[in-house]
C-alpha cells in the first residue's frame, strides 16, 4: 500500500527522496476480524456458555487495537470504504462488543434491548455500503453480503421482540454459522494477500466480480 507522493520535480530518483512506503494491513484486520467471528460463533450456537464472555472481550480489545491501526492506515492511502468500515468495526464490533461483554457477565439484570438498536443502526450502514466493496475482491465481497445476514440476525436477537421469542435460538444459529462463514473468507482472504504479495504472482487464487468497462 503506497501513501500519496508529493510530486519530485528536477531531482535525481535516490533512496533520499523515495516516498515512504507502508505494506498493505489489510490482512492483519482481516485476520482480528476472523477472530471475533469463530468466537462469536461458539458463542452464538451454545458451544460455549455465559462464563466465556471475559475470555471474548480479551480478544475483541486485542482486535480493536488491530483494526484501528488497519483504519489509520487504509484512511491515510485514501481507501474510503476499507478505512472507514475497519474504523467502525473496531469501535462498535470490537471495541463496544468487548466491555459490554465485560458489563453483561459482572452486572446482572441490563437492560440489553438497547443493543438491538445499536445493531440496527449497524446492520443499516453495512447492507447499505455493501455495493462498495463489489469492486474489491469477490472473497471480500461474499463476506459483507454474509455479514449483512449475520447482523440482521443479531439486531432482531438482541431486539427481543415478543414476537420472535419462539425464533430466538434460530436466530442465534443463524447468524452463529454466518459469522463462522465470515471467518473462513477472512482467514482465506487474508492468506491470500499475504502469499500473492511476498511471492509477486497468484499462489491462492483471489479473483474480483468487478470488471472495467
Amino acid at each position: 500500500m503506497e501513501m500519496n507522493q508529493t510530486n519530485q520535480t528536477n531531482a535525481p530518483e535516490s533512496a533520499a527522496n523515495k516516498p515512504a512506503v507502508w505494506a498493505n494491513p489489510t490482512p492483519a484486520g482481516l485476520v482480528a476480524l476472523a477472530v471475533a467471528a469463530f468466537c462469536f460463533f461458539a458463542l452464538l450456537t451454545g458451544l460455549v456458555g455465559h462464563g466465556a464472555l471475559p475470555l471474548l472481550a480479551c480478544f475483541l480489545l486485542a482486535g480493536f487495537v488491530i483494526q484501528l491501526t488497519v483504519a489509520l492506515l487504509d484512511l491515510k492511502a485514501n481507501n474510503t470504504a476499507g478505512g472507514n468500515t475497519f474504523l467502525y468495526f473496531s469501535a462498535f464490533f470490537m471495541l463496544a462488543s468487548g466491555l459490554e461483554m465485560l458489563l453483561k457477565y459482572f452486572v446482572p439484570g441490563l437492560d440489553t434491548r438497547v443493543d438491538g438498536w445499536a445493531w440496527m443502526a449497524l446492520f443499516l450502514v453495512v447492507v447499505l455500503w455493501t455495493p462498495a466493496f463489489y469492486k474489491s475482491p469477490a472473497v471480500l465481497f461474499l463476506l459483507v453480503l454474509i455479514l449483512d445476514v449475520a447482523v440482521l440476525f443479531i439486531m432482531l436477537n438482541d431486539l427481543k421482540i415478543p414476537a420472535f421469542a419462539c425464533a430466538a435460538t434460530v436466530f442465534s444459529t443463524i447468524s452463529g454459522v454466518c459469522m463462522l462463514l465470515c471467518g473462513i473468507l477472512a482467514v482465506y482472504l487474508s492468506a491470500a494477500m499475504v502469499l500473492n504479495t511476498t511471492y509477486g504472482r497468484t499462489i491462492l487464487p483471489n479473483p474480483s466480480f468487478y470488471k472495467k468497462k
